[in-house]
Order: structure tokens, then sequence, then C-alpha cells
């Protein structure tokens, strides 16, 4: 009986028994209180960042470097805090240390783009725990976080960056735990940052929180996400004055050799190949130093285009200078070999007189033929009659083959003469390419101008939204 009543006893007891206190007496939970089981059914994290500055962005290696505090809050009703009597009131949370982190629950958090995550620390970590009077507990974390972006540089550029970065949880489920941005001030910046965008020497750098929390498959299971939008475009101001303008004024400066007399080969040349070589150069740099792309950037197919407009005004160069060639020295020289030659037999006359041969040789024919029976009894002509009918048809084919020669000469003449009258056109100070040139170019440039930055712009624009 003796042994029951104390088994009684110590049960009451256990009953009774307040919940543990820790040595720091901030908090206390409850007896069965475990660190590794969270604390509901569905528990929500909400998280929060206050953005102090962009370290900056790495285009080789896709990267983009920020330091940040971040805050994620969670309940956890096993938990209560403990003040003193003469504090009670006084404040609406109580500071735990970093050991006591060691003793409570927390979310395991996972950003899936994250490549690398240092903590700051001065003395020490900068960090902060709090537990609220209703068992919100609240964690902040200082750090520089280096986030992996896919990058694609085929509009540079005009290119705007997309980078999505995903805070979510690994180990458990959408079922079991839910992260979502904080309803007030989910993002902060410090008063110098701007309107949700920093200025960075060649970026613009704005921030987007999707309220909705969003879905991310890890391995089998769907996890939920609190997904923040970073959107990096390009100052195009800087490659409009450093690329865009210099190229058009070197194509522009290709139109003024259109005005200058062919004669003078070294000043047009001279400033058709310097600026030829400018624009070769100006390509060469902006390749070496700009990030790679699968296809030819947006810049390059402007500054190859601005090339092949001062090459085509070089190639016409060439042929005006060939015409002035061949107006001085080659018709000259053609138009003297063709008077010490006598005039050939035209093509009316040798078709005339194929005509007339043909006509004798079918009135010859018709005027002496006999015909002779021989034993088998077939009818042939007679030997006199084969051997005139043989020439005839000699003569014939003679006289074709040399009209068709004659026809042949007529057709390479012609053309001879279109030739000249081609190269009359575009060679010495007669010729008018230079004065359709300097038309041409100038409005085929300006089409190709319009055609560029239309395109381009709206594919940017796509990109943006």
């Amino acid at each position: 009986m003796r042994c029951i009543y104390i088994a009684s006893l110590i049960w009451a007891f256990e009953l009774y028994l307040p919940p543990v206190r820790t040595a720091t007496t901030n908090y206390e939970y409850n007896q069965d209180y475990d660190k590794n089981v969270k604390p509901g059914s569905l528990t929500d994290v909400s998280v929060s960042l206050y953005i102090n500055r962009i370290s900056g962005v790495d285009e080789n290696k896709e990267e983009i470097s920020f330091d940040v505090f971040l805050q994620i809050t969670w309940e956890d009703l096993r938990i209560q805090p403990i003040r003193p009597n003469t504090e009670k009131g006084t404040g609406e949370y109580v500071e735990l240390t970093k050991a006591d982190r060691d003793m409570i629950w927390v979310p395991d958090l996972y950003i899936r783009q994250l490549r690398e995550m240092k903590m700051l620390t001065l003395f020490e970590e900068i960090s902060s725990l709090r537990l609220y009077e209703n068992s919100t507990i609240s964690l902040s974390i200082g750090a520089t976080i280096i986030i992996k972006c896919d990058m694609d540089f085929v509009l540079y550029p005009l290119d705007v960056q997309r980078c999505p970065v995903d805070f979510s949880s690994y180990k458990y489920p959408v079922k079991d735990l839910r992260f979502r941005w904080r309803s007030e001030n989910a993002l902060s910046f410090p008063n110098d940052f701007g309107d949700g965008f920093f200025r960075l020497p060649k970026y613009v750098v704005s921030f987007y929180t999707e309220q909705e929390s969003q879905i991310v498959n890890y391995s089998d299971d769907n996890h939920s996400s609190a997904r923040l939008e970073i959107t990096l475009s390009r100052e195009v101001k800087s490659y409009l004055l450093e690329n865009y303008l210099p190229s058009t004024l070197f194509v522009s400066i290709s139109w003024g050799s259109f005005v200058v007399v062919p004669e003078i080969v070294p000043g047009r040349m001279v400033l058709l190949v310097t600026t030829l070589l400018s624009l070769i150069t100006m390509f060469d740099t902006v390749r070496n130093n700009s990030p790679d792309a699968l296809e030819l950037k947006c810049l390059e197919v402007w500054l190859i285009s601005c090339t092949l407009f001062v090459f085509f005004a070089l190639m016409e160069y060439f042929i005006v200078l060939f015409g002035i060639r061949y107006d001085k020295h080659w018709r000259v020289a053609k138009a003297q070999h063709a008077s010490s030659i006598p005039p050939s037999i035209t093509l009316q006359s040798a078709v005339t007189m194929a005509q007339s041969t043909m006509d004798t040789s079918r009135e010859n024919g018709l005027e002496h033929t006999t015909l002779k029976v021989s034993g088998n009894n077939k009818i042939q002509p007679q030997d006199h009659h084969s051997k005139t009918t043989s020439a005839s048809l000699s003569n014939i084919q003679d006289t074709v083959h040399s009209a068709q020669k004659v026809s042949s000469v007529m057709t390479r003449k012609r053309f001879r003469n279109v030739a000249d009258v081609a190269l009359l056109y575009a060679g010495s100070q007669r010729g008018r390419l230079d004065q359709l040139s300097l038309i041409i170019f100038p409005v085929s440039f300006l089409i190709f101008t319009i055609s560029y930055w239309t395109m381009y712009l709206t594919e940017s624009k796509k990109n943006f939204k």
C-alpha cells in the first residue's frame, strides 16, 4: 500500500509540473517539445528583405551579388516568452541568444539560385533571434548573397535580364510548410537607394515580389516558394554615345566620297579605307569587351551593317575607276583596231544567200530529175542528179554554218555595246553612278536604321514586361 501511495504522489506531481524553463529564463516551452518537429500541421513562414546595396553584376559568370538583411518569421505556440514582473508590458519581444537557436525549431531555408552566402560579421556574427509575446519567432541574418542568373545577351546592349529567386524549404512539401512574403514591408531599401531600383554604372537593378506563393518542384514533391524577381536593364545612353553615334558618322562620311572627283584617287580612297578600318576596329573592340552569346548580338549586327555600307561605297568607286580606265584606254584602242579590219558579211546577206542556194537546188532538181529502172525493179535517180543534190546540200550546210557564226558574232557585239554603255554611264565625269549612289545609299541606310530599331526595341520591351 505504501508503494502505491508513493507512486500516486509522483504521478500527481508530474501532472501539475510547470513548463520547462531555460537557464536564460527568457522563454519556456512544453515538456514534450521537440526541436525536430515543426509547430503544426501547416506552418506559415513569412520572408522579408532589407536590401542594403548591390555589390555588383558579373556578366561573364552570370552572377549578382548584394548585401541584405534577411528576416524570416513563423509562429510556434509551444514556446512562450518569460519576463520578470518588473518588465511586464515594457516590450513586445525578448532577445534570444545564439545558443537558444540550437534549442528551438527553425525552418530550413533553401534559396534555389544561391551560388554563395557569406554571413556578415564585425566583432561577432550579425544576426538576431526574437521571441514575441504571441509566440511569434523572428530570425534576422545579415549576409552577402551571390545569386546565379541565367542571362541572354543576344539583344546586347538592349537586353533586359530577369532573374527569379525562390525562397523555399527543401525538406517540407507544400502541404506542411508554406513560404510567402510578409504582407507589409516585404522589401525595404535605404533612403538613397531609389524607389525600388538601384543604379549601377551599366545597369538599373529593380526588385519585385510575387505576392502569391509560388510552387517549385524538388525531387518528387512540390514546395512552396516566396519568389523575388530581379530585373537588370542596361543603361543605353553610354552605348549610343560610344558606339552607335560614331559608327553612324563614319557611314555618313563615306557618302562624301560620291562628291569627290573620281580622278582624285588618293583623296577618295583614303577617305573610304580609313572609315572602313575604323569600323572594323570598333567591331573588334566591342566583340572582345562584350559578354558572349550564342548568336550575333544586337550591337554587332549594327556594326557589321555599317561596315558593309562603307564596303559597298568602296566597291562603287572601283566600278567608277574601271569605267574611267575603259573609257580612256581600252575603248579607244579597240576602235582603232576595228577600223583596220574590213567589214565582214552581215547576218541578212548570209540568210539571203542561203535561201537563193536552196531555191536554185530545188529548181535543178525538178528540171533534171529522171528515173531509171534497175534489174531488181527498183526505181533510182540518175547519178548526175545525185551528185548535183549532194553538192547543193553541202553548200547549204556551209551557208547555214556561216550564218550561225555571224549570229553569234552579232550577239557578242550587241552584249559588248550594252557593256560599253554601262561602263560609260558609270565611268568618267559623264557617268551618273555617283549621283545615283548619293541618293541610294542614304535612303537605304535610313530604311535599315528604322527597321533595326523597330525590331530590337520591340523584342526588348517583350522581355521587360
